[in-house]
């Protein structure tokens, strides 16, 4: 009934939206397979996209072709530029969504291609032909075939919901877990374990006061993810903030011997950056007070989403603690928090790809590789979609160094060290974060994107542009003169020395606190030269500010980063014995066997693997 595909995926979460959409728009046949069409792209937890180091993945998955950038924008409700106050490789933007329309935008999205196919069914089970994948089982009985096969199954691989003392099978509140999927790959040889998240509960926003809360509001000036034609918003809903207290924890405390938490009921790792709110009052027991925030779900709804407040405790108790806190006294509950376990496949089993080792053509994305996050899981999804396809058109693999990309780093991280806790990206997780910022992530990988066939020419032309135009806008700065007339009122203002001759504009820049803003207000000649790029590309302006005043230390990432690419050139070959080796310590053949690393510099992140086995490998590589 159904034909045979290039690209099966399972799942439209964030991963699988990605996936289907990249392995469409590069030209494969594709079978979007889903439990529930009136769920895809669901945001299952909070309404936001982006933060920190999360909205660099956003703005490279926009940049190679994706999708998620586009969709953020035009179901966006405030935008934010975090960590202004930070150097710019900590920038990192992040919107508040509207959760009903980033899901019809995704669906929308999808639906314009008519290279994607959709089928509602659950997935039980793959079909497997000489250690190849060829298509997938459904619990309706049928069988689908295609040339490749994307699992992007989330939180439903045999999920369970943890509520007080209560369980119940569901991959989320309302839907049923997926059966079948996980004991057909371990029966294949696959390694499977299992990770607990949670989400807080959600409450009617006409039953609160926020004249007791803190307002935060969207940036004044608003940007957005996408490079490309979306608009950034004229109109911004705010979020509120509050806080819990002493009472509220006594409150908590009531539920502690009921909470599956603390009575065994869960024994799963769960995400150690986004605890529940147990956790944060049993792990941090000094602390009288934890920050709420308190988010908006949509334009037209009044539910609200209690960030912040992630619990699986009774209901009874969450409804008790939550009126305890400023601005809550009146609250109505829609839906209480809950914990879910569920099954993930340790992520030393693929390859750098994505795909898996064990099964040709097979490849996982998203949470069923350990992460925790939607940015986390459509990158993955991105990456796995590129890859099925290019291994169904017997294409080379699209991989992306840590020195590119976020991307590259978290798949690395996944592939070389593994997981046994939900994995969160951080700035702090790349080594090259100078050359990995948000401003610069389509110069990076608009190209690659554009040569994939994912990417269009018109993103490739904006790109182009922008780099002549903040080209141009640095030789300008460092032309233009500034003397102590004009420069040195501004400079004693700001608390910075005052010179006494003529300077270059530029050399004004990398001083702290001058910005190139400061400097259009007293210099006719600089907002000359700003003006003409301000008007036809302002991302130019603000990259012009921060190569120059960062030049040094761009400069020394990018000397550190060739260095780490020589090692990465030094391709090890998989039929390597590691036991043969004599050199080589106990614990590193082991180690080294396990993840069958591809090049010497993969082989130096594995943990237990020291700079002395590093040594012995190239002496027997003879380097």
């Amino acid at each position: 009934m159904l034909d045979k595909y290039d690209v099966i995926v399972v799942g439209a979460g964030h991963a699988g939206c990605e996936a289907a959409n990249a392995a469409a728009r590069m030209g494969s046949k594709v079978l979007l397979v889903t439990m529930n069409m009136n769920t895809i792209a669901q945001m299952s937890c909070n309404p936001a996209m982006g933060g920190v180091a999360k909205g660099q993945i956003v703005r490279e998955i926009d940049a190679l072709g994706g999708g998620s950038g586009i969709v953020s924008d035009k179901s966006a409700l405030q935008f934010r530029m975090l960590n202004r106050s930070k150097g710019p490789a900590m920038w990192s933007p992040r919107t508040q969504n509207d959760r009903v329309m980033f899901s019809l935008e995704w669906r929308y999205l999808l639906e314009q291609n008519p290279n994607v196919d959709f089928w509602q069914d659950m997935c039980v089970g793959v079909l497997i032909e000489r250690n190849t994948i060829i298509g997938v089982q459904l619990a309706m009985g049928t069988k689908v075939y295609g040339t490749t096969v994307v699992l992007t199954n989330g939180t439903f691989l045999n999920g369970l919901i943890h509520l007080g003392e209560k369980q119940f099978g569901g991959g989320r509140a309302g839907e049923k877990a997926a059966t079948g999927l996980t004991e057909s790959l371990v029966a294949f040889g696959f390694e499977a374990g299992r990770m607990k998240t949670g989400t807080p509960p959600r409450v009617d926003g006409r039953s609160l006061d926020y004249s007791k809360m803190e307002v935060q509001d969207g940036d004044e000036n608003p940007s957005k993810f996408s490079y490309g034609n979306t608009s950034a918003l004229s109109k911004q809903l705010p979020c509120h903030i509050t806080y819990t207290n002493t009472h509220t924890h006594e409150l908590l405390r009531t539920g502690f011997d009921r909470s599956p938490m603390f009575n065994g009921a869960i024994k799963s790792s769960g995400p150690r950056y986004c605890p529940s709110i147990e956790d944060k009052i049993s792990r941090f027991a000094d602390r009288d007070r934890h920050q709420i925030f308190v988010e908006p779900e949509g334009w037209n709804t009044v539910e609200i989403y209690v960030n912040g407040f992630s619990t699986s405790l009774p209901e009874e108790v969450q409804y008790a603690a939550l009126k305890s806190i400023p601005g809550f006294e009146k609250v109505k509950m829609f839906r209480p928090g809950y914990a879910i376990e569920y099954d993930y496949f340790p992520p030393t089993q693929l390859k750098h790809s994505l795909e898996t080792k064990l099964i040709n053509n097979l490849f996982f994305a998203g949470q069923i590789n350990g992460t925790t996050g939607y940015e986390e899981a459509a990158c993955q999804g991105l990456m796995a979609g590129i890859n099925a396809h290019q291994k169904a058109q017997e294409k080379e693999h699209f991989i992306l160094s840590r020195s590119e990309a976020y991307i590259g780093v978290l798949i690395d991280d996944l592939i070389t060290k593994g997981t046994n806790e939900p994995y969160r990206m951080f700035t702090s997780r790349a080594e090259f974060r100078i050359l990995l910022r948000q401003d610069n992530a389509d110069e990076r990988l608009t190209p690659l994107g554009f040569e994939l066939g994912l990417a269009d020419q018109a993103a490739l032309d904006k790109v182009e542009r922008k780099q002549v135009l903040t080209k141009q806008l640095k030789t300008k700065l460092r032309e233009i003169g500034i003397s102590p007339d004009e420069a040195n009122p501004l400079l004693v203002a700001k608390e910075s020395a005052p010179i006494s001759q003529q300077v270059k504009a530029s050399s004004l820049i990398t001083r702290p606190h001058i910005s190139l803003t400061d400097l259009v207000s007293v210099s006719a000649q600089t907002a000359t030269a700003v003006a003409e790029v301000l008007n036809e590309e302002p991302l130019a302006v603000e990259q012009t500010e921060i190569l120059l005043k960062y030049e040094g230390y761009i400069d020394r990432e990018e000397e550190q980063a060739q260095k780490h690419q020589r090692l990465e050139n030094l391709q090890l070959p998989n039929t390597l014995d590691y036991f043969q080796i004599k050199s080589l310590s106990i614990e590193a053949k082991e180690k080294l066997s396990k993840i069958q690393p591809a090049t010497i510099g993969q082989a130096a992140r594995v943990s237990g693997v020291s700079p002395s086995d590093i040594s012995v490998l190239l002496v027997h590589l003879g380097r």
